[in-house]
Formats: structure tokens, sequence, C-alpha cells
């Protein structure tokens, strides 16, 4: 079972990167990627039931990542909106779990715990 993702990053390099990592660890397959908050919110609502994860990044091209989690508000309880930021501070923390999200990872020095995450949804996907 592939836990179809969709990612919302607007750099090339860390979007590619996360990719490559993510599915050679875990079970996860990216199924669409977005730059800005307009394209995320627009595929995520679009395709709603056409994924099972979401990453979001919190500041895009255009936009911001907080536009995108206000979209997911409606999704079904095994989907699951995860932040991967930057700026994971704990007045985002606090925000994000406002808006619902799952849970809130640092790019500089939590990319082992979203590999867990995502391998624990994998293992749930599975049950």
């Amino acid at each position: 079972m592939r836990l179809k993702t969709f990612i919302v990053e607007d750099n090339a390099t860390i979007r590619e990167n996360l990719i490559g990592t993510l599915e050679e660890l875990t079970c996860v397959q990216a199924v669409g990627t977005a730059e800005t908050e307009l394209e995320g919110r627009q595929w995520l609502t679009q395709n709603a039931s056409s994924w099972n994860l979401a990453i979001v990044d919190l500041f895009l091209r255009e936009g911001t990542g907080l536009g995108v989690l206000d979209a997911c508000q409606e999704r079904k309880p095994n989907q699951k909106v995860i932040v991967l930021s930057n700026y994971a501070t704990a007045d985002i923390r606090q925000r994000c779990a406002q808006l619902g999200v799952d849970a809130v990872f640092d790019k500089s020095n939590e990319i082992d715990a979203l590999v867990t995450y995502c391998l624990k949804q994998c293992q749930h996907a599975k049950d």
C-alpha cells in the first residue's frame, strides 16, 4: 500500500529531495505538487479522495501554507496534513494545531522525525 502524498513546497531542490527521500525510505508516493497557495488549495479540493497525506510548507512563492491548511478542514479522518517549515516555532505550532494539522516538523532538524511519522502512517495504512 502506497501513501498517496501531495506536497506544497515552492523550493524545487527541497521538493525533489523530499520526494526522493520519502519514496526511498517509506511507502510515500508523490501524487502531485504545488508551489503556491492557490495551486495547493485547488488540487487538494478538486482531488479530495486522491490523497492520504499532505505535506505543506508555510512560506510559499505566492500566498501561504496557512491558506492551504484551511482548505484541508473538511478532509476525511484517514487523511493527514503535516507542516514542514523552517519556522516551526511554538506560535506556529499552536496556530497549526488550531487549523487541525496532525504534525509539524522543522526542515532544519526534524527530517528524521518526519520519516518516522511517514513510516507509522504506512503501517496504519496496512492495518
